[in-house]
């Protein structure tokens, strides 16, 4: 959604830039999201139609915001059929934007923040969900060290390194402890399935939101928004595509609780079964992965809570999103207990 431009640099500053590069031109800028992540831009210059992203101005986490692993998993991927936008170019340090950023060209395309997708007809739901398990099976198809990724992250024992990353980040919370989502902390390392040495490229946030589709076709054409990707395994981006079917509307936009046939959305064994059809390999998607990915995700909204107290968040609505680490608690507890089928049919 594009906002009033508030840039958190100057436009001359980065007009300058480019005409270094390209020539002189006439640029116009346009801020686009918003949410909790690198600020972006719609940048065109001359003929030149780009996306900007960046780090946030101002103090930020270590290792936060890394700009620059964005940059290479974009580079890396734009040879093989993985559908990303293409890289024009990284530039490092503080001047002229302040921060590091890169630029990447700007797709024409359709992009669906409403899991319901209000607007389009059944059979176009239906093609819109396939297109995207489609596109998450070329992205774990491909293997890193082929593409230059072999040191993107730390292959093997993913689970078991996730599972301590975000325990460690619950604990350390200043929050108040949420029983549900202590239950669900000590629940995964006594059900973690023995690693199976499968190795991908993980995006860290596949979902509706963050895929690009071609303006007429059930077809992803752009894979977005690479902050939290990394070497790790395919079933947990799997894992966290399928919280969809187990959230509802209001909690972060899931499809529970709506009549997903007579919408022509594909139910989740459906969508699951389509990726498999398209995957390399892979073994099945259990209970655990599930259960994993509403635990970090609950993680993550506990850290979002955290900032809103701090009045660090970068979302202006961040304190509202509290709640919801102890929904999808809930929802976690749910399967771990089997109140619902954690794979419906």
């Amino acid at each position: 959604m594009a906002q009033p431009l508030n840039a958190d640099f100057d436009p001359e500053a980065l007009k300058g830039f480019l005409a270094n590069r390209f020539g002189d031109a006439a640029m116009s800028l346009e801020r686009i999201g918003g949410g909790q992540s690198n600020p972006t831009y719609f940048v065109d210059y001359g003929a030149h139609r780009m996306v900007l992203r960046k780090k946030p101005a101002g103090p930020i986490l270590r290792g936060a915001h890394a700009v620059d692993r964005e940059f290479r998993v974009l580079e890396a991927l734009a040879p093989t059929n993985v559908p990303v936008p293409r890289p024009v170019l990284y530039h490092d340090g503080v001047e002229p934007l302040g921060t590091s950023f890169y630029l990447m060209e700007r797709l024409d395309g359709r992009v669906f923040h409403d899991c319901s997708l209000p607007g389009l007809v059944p059979a176009e739901r239906r093609g819109i969900y396939f297109g995207m398990a489609e596109a998450m099976a070329k992205l774990h198809a491909v293997r890193p060290d082929a593409v230059g990724l072999g040191d993107y992250g730390r292959p093997g024992n993913y689970f078991e390194r996730q599972i301590d990353r975000w325990t460690r980040q619950l604990r350390e919370s200043p929050s108040d402890r949420i029983p549900a989502l202590e239950a669900v902390a000590d629940w995964l390392p006594q059900h973690m399935p023995a690693d199976d040495g499968r190795v991908s490229i993980a995006h860290g946030d596949f979902r509706l939101g963050n895929l690009l589709f071609h303006p007429g076709k059930p077809e992803v054409i752009g894979i977005l928004d690479w902050e939290l990707s990394t070497v790790g395994h395919p079933l947990a981006d799997l894992g966290f595509c399928s919280m969809t079917w187990h959230s509802t509307p209001d909690e972060y936009g899931g499809i529970l609780g709506l009549d997903q046939a007579a919408l022509g959305i594909p139910s989740q064994r459906e969508f699951l079964d389509h990726y498999f059809a398209h995957a390399v390999p892979t073994a099945p998607l259990q209970r655990f992965h599930l259960v994993f990915s509403l635990f970090r995700f609950a993680v993550i909204f506990v850290g979002i809570a955290d900032r809103a107290r701090a009045g660090s968040a970068a979302s202006a609505d961040a304190a509202s999103k509290s709640p919801l680490a102890g929904r999808f608690a809930a929802r976690a507890q749910e399967i771990i207990q089997g109140a619902r089928p954690w794979s419906a049919a």
